[in-house]
């Protein structure tokens, strides 16, 4: 098993792309904390994509431990992708429970009643507090 503590903790860069499935663009900064999600999440291994970002808060939150900032700007995710969004923001809750300083900032088509009601649901199912902002 690797020991954490001896990784230095890296930018995560993906270019969103829409060939034969979307894949969301992700930028994860070490830097500034500051943590985008854009596009759209529809893949044919969601889980494979989203681990080593879900990792990724793991490490920022035990190691780097400075405030963090998490943008949401997705546009469509499939329910696959629904699961490890739901999963992120456990991260981010835990992170905020101890002692971490966290925003979500979901931006979002204020005419798209089910993408509210899926923000909503999120801050019910993790007590964390997201920040709804319309397009």
């Amino acid at each position: 098993m690797e020991n954490n503590e001896n990784i230095e903790l890296e930018d995560i860069i993906i270019e969103g792309s829409h060939k034969n499935f979307f894949t969301p663009s992700v930028n994860f900064c070490v830097k500034t904390g500051i943590c985008e999600l854009a596009g759209e999440s529809f893949l044919e291994d969601t889980v494979e994509f989203y681990k080593p970002l879900i990792e990724w808060l793991e490490t920022y939150a035990s190691d780097i431990k400075k405030p963090l900032a998490f943008i949401i700007k997705l546009s469509y995710f499939n329910t696959s992708t629904s699961r490890c969004i739901l999963d992120l923001l456990n991260v981010l809750k835990d992170y905020e429970d101890d002692g971490g300083e966290v925003v979500v900032n979901w931006h979002y088509d204020e005419n798209d009643a089910d993408m509210e009601e899926d923000i909503e649901d999120y801050m019910i199912d993790t007590g964390l507090k997201i920040n709804l902002i319309p397009l």
